[in-house]
């Protein structure tokens, strides 16, 4: 494999399909690149070398139609659960293994990814500097005496020195934009409750959300397709709608409220990015931006911090030494709240809520810098608490006031080191965002990351299916059936007229009821029953997914899509019944499958043809 060789998703899904390139041949590599990049304090446990290569052999048994994901490597911070791994969350006293990857990871290894080990953080997700960890000061990608950003610094800095495609990390107060600006990649911080957050060590639980690295933001969204969705077994996910940006107003903040803390190159990029904006089509309104950081001040400075106590309470009890005096120190401020404090803290929020409601009126998103500068990492040991405030200006606002964010890069101090902003908008308009960061980032500058590696040009292609205003790389989304659409059966075809493929049979989780509807034509209702039920015989076809949307168009109430669990506990998405449409219906669980019903109903009609051919004529 070539040294250079891009990890961009789209040029190794392209190898992949053009058989230059295996998930095994790719984990040789990835390993070697690990190997060659110890100083800057990424990792805080690899997957071994025999581990990996065996979960790449696994992924050569599927199809690449099968997978939209297939064989791209990724990292995970180590506040977010991958099954026998330990989570350590930045402290080796705290340290546990999960017999059960996080939601948000499941859903990426039944995507197909490969996930290559755990990121260094700041410890328990609490700074945004990346050096309060005991496994060591993560270093910029760009000039090692200067911070990574934190808290998600290793799995920013895996993807901007190429060691994996994309990263998830965490993002409570910031923890997954500002590294994205210091190492000169896209952070996606989705809308609350777009990810799961269920087998995440919680930080501020009411606010941390899931957040996805990438080198481009066509990434970031092929990664957000595959992870987001709703989780009923987690209380803090929500069922999202996509919102798209009505307009092109940029609200950015009346230029007294603008901060650079003596950084007069930031300053100046910030300005650089304002005119991209106008060039690309968008209008700069000024904003009122005092009640984002009247907002911000809540954070830290209000009794949210105590949800940082309320999630390590046992923990800190028993080991308050183990904790980096840094962390302690922001979290032991908990004490100072009553209950009244939390009362009165939410009570202010709502009032900031509404006057922040105002600059909707006149901007359709919001343009900030990420952060305002970046320090040496001597400096934030020297002065921990300030200069990570300092770094939250910009930040701090967006979870407590439910938006959404993309931090883009968009240039270069004359030090060589990235500056970015962030375009904020409201909850659900993650896509948007994503295609606007898109352009800007385009705009910009053209190369990704800390690597030898410039910007891939866009194709206009009809055939290339968009999110929001973005091209994506064409994929394909799996769906699983049991009845009519399987092979040879009346609706069969549907699936083959959009170039549908068969890829194998399967069965349901033994937690399924399956009903022959009334009402013609004869149709099948699967419905979960934990309680209860059978393994249903199903089979899985692919689709590509600019054809789903009319593919579901044409399922007609109580039937749709859903998310149905395999034997082994994998996931698909199905055709699945409201249970409401059962009512009047003949359950055919113990027969299995849409099939053996078919074939019982056509040997009653057998047997009935041949006792009434049989019978005495009545005349006689």
């Amino acid at each position: 494999m070539p040294a250079s060789r891009s990890f961009l998703i789209s040029d190794l899904l392209r190898a992949y399909r053009a058989g230059n390139l295996t998930p095994t041949e790719l984990v040789e590599e990835a390993l070697a690149r690990a190997d060659r990049a110890p100083e800057h304090h990424v990792w805080i446990t690899r997957r071994s070398p025999e581990e990996l290569l065996r979960h790449a052999r696994a992924i050569e048994e599927r199809s690449i139609d099968e997978l939209p994901l297939y064989g791209i490597p990724f990292v995970i911070k180590d506040n977010i659960d991958l099954a026998e791994m330990p989570t350590t969350a930045g402290c080796a006293a705290y340290s546990y293994t999960p017999t059960r990857s996080a939601r948000v990871v499941q859903r990426l290894l039944d995507a197909g990814a490969l996930p290559l080990g755990k990121t260094n953080l700041d410890q328990f997700a609490t700074g945004l500097v990346g050096a309060r960890s005991p496994y060591g000061a993560c270093r910029n990608s760009f000039h090692r005496d200067f911070i990574s950003g934190g808290s998600s610094s290793g799995s920013a800095v895996a993807v901007a020195t190429g060691l994996a495609s994309f990263s998830l990390g965490t993002d409570t107060a910031g923890s997954g934009r500002i590294p994205a600006a210091f190492n000169n990649i896209v952070g996606l911080k989705p809308s609350l409750g777009r990810l799961s957050t269920r087998g995440v060590v919680p930080a501020c639980r009411s606010l941390d959300c899931v957040s996805i690295f990438a080198l481009t933001t066509e990434d970031a969204a092929a990664v957000l397709r595959v992870a987001e969705g709703f989780d009923a077994d987690d209380p803090f996910s929500r069922r999202q709608t996509e919102r798209t940006l009505s307009g092109r107003r940029f609200g950015v903040p009346h230029g007294g409220q603008l901060q650079f803390f003596g950084d007069g190159e930031y300053a100046r990029l910030f300005e650089q990015a304002i005119a991209r904006i106008e060039s690309l089509g968008g209008s700069i309104v000024r904003i009122d931006f005092a009640p984002f950081l009247d907002a911000a001040q809540l954070l830290y400075g209000g009794p949210w911090v105590a949800e940082r106590y309320a999630a390590l309470e046992e923990f800190i009890r028993r080991r308050p030494d183990a904790l980096h005096p840094v962390t302690r120190a922001v979290i032991e401020k908990s004490a100072d709240f009553s209950a009244v404090d939390a009362f009165k803290g939410l009570y202010r929020l709502m009032v900031l809520k509404r006057a922040a409601e105002r600059a909707w009126e006149s901007a359709d998103v919001l343009l900030t810098p990420t952060a305002g500068t970046v320090y040496e990492i001597g400096r934030v040991e020297a002065d921990p608490i300030r200069l990570n405030t300092h770094l939250g200006y910009y930040t701090n606002f967006m979870n407590l006031l439910d938006l959404a964010g993309v931090a883009v890069p968009t240039g270069f101090r004359t030090d060589g080191l990235p500056f970015g902003v962030t375009l904020v908008g409201r909850r659900g308009t993650d896509a948007s965002l994503l295609a606007w960061g898109g352009r800007l980032h385009r705009a910009s500058v053209q190369r990704l990351g800390a690597l030898e590696l410039a910007m891939p040009t866009t194709t206009t292609e009809p055939h290339v299916r968009t999110f929001g205003d973005l091209p994506l790389q064409d994929s394909f989304m799996s769906i699983a059936v049991c009845g009519a659409h399987m092979e040879g059966l009346p609706l069969n075809h549907q699936l083959l007229d959009r170039g549908g493929r068969f890829v194998r049979k399967a069965k349901t989780a033994a937690r399924y009821r399956l009903f022959a509807l009334p009402g013609e034509p004869a149709r099948p209702g699967l419905v979960r029953d934990s309680s209860g039920g059978g393994s249903i015989e199903l089979e899985i076809w692919t689709l590509r997914s600019h054809e789903v949307a009319s593919f579901i168009e044409g399922i007609p109430a109580p039937l749709g899509l859903g998310k149905i669990e395999l034997e082994g506990g994998a996931t698909v998405t199905g055709f699945m019944c409201e249970s409401y449409g059962t009512d009047g219906a003949v359950e055919i669980t113990p027969l299995g499958g849409w099939r053996p019903y078919l074939a019982s109903i056509s040997a009653v009609a057998k047997e009935i043809e041949y006792a009434a051919d049989t019978m005495p004529d009545a005349h006689h």
